[in-house]
């Protein structure tokens, strides 16, 4: 169980610098998988506010597929958002904060809210948080939020990650007037199982 989950990031970048080891990824690859799945909650996606942006690599991610919205990456690890104001400096339309979750209410700004492997880590608080948080992201969202998180349905428990019934949140969600879409169906890692799933909470149906 992590306790101090800012100085833990915070090693990690001094461990890994600018990369997907500092932002807890194995790989790029399975990074944008998740990437690929969290953004196609919209076809047409032109307003994003991405919570724990880490190093901005979802930013990266979506300049690299044409995306010419505007982009908010909010993150509580300030060598992060130092870090990434300064790779995407020439991008107008992308903006880096310092944020945090637990004191700051999520600026009502933007059409979508994206938040990537924010859940995964084991705090004392974990369960909490994530429901809390999603309360807080659909409230503040336009058109809809997508969240990722680790799955009870697995072969594996790492006592550093946190784990949650899928159906559990999806019953959590459908309680705010989401509209949901859960999806279990995915690998980011070969040879493995769905070992977590992803949800799409829109205020208007589909």
């Amino acid at each position: 169980m992590i306790k101090d989950l800012k100085q833990y990031y915070q090693s990690l970048y001094q461990a890994h610098g600018n990369s997907v080891e500092a932002v807890q990824h194995v790989s790029q690859a399975s990074q944008y998988k998740r990437f690929d799945i969290l953004t196609n909650i919209d076809t047409q996606l032109s307003s994003i506010i991405d919570i724990g942006c880490g190093l901005g690599d979802m930013y990266h991610y979506l300049n690299s597929k044409g995306y010419q919205g505007s982009y908010l990456g909010l993150d509580f690890v300030d060598e992060f958002i130092q870090a990434a104001s300064e790779q995407f400096k020439a991008h107008s339309q992308a903006n880096f904060a310092r944020f945090d979750l637990t004191k700051e209410k999520i600026p009502a700004t933007h059409d979508y809210i994206l938040l990537s492997g924010v859940f995964n880590n084991n705090t004392p608080d974990a369960k909490q948080f994530m429901l809390s948080t999603i309360d807080a992201m659909f409230q503040a969202c336009k058109k809809g939020v997508a969240f990722n998180a680790m799955s009870t349905y697995v072969d594996f428990f790492n006592d550093e990650l946190f784990y949650i019934d899928p159906l559990e949140v999806f019953d959590h969600c459908k309680k705010l007037g989401a509209h949901v879409v859960l999806k279990h169906d995915y690998l980011v890692k070969e040879g493995s199982v769905p070992y977590e799933f992803t949800m799409y909470l829109y205020k208007d149906a589909k």
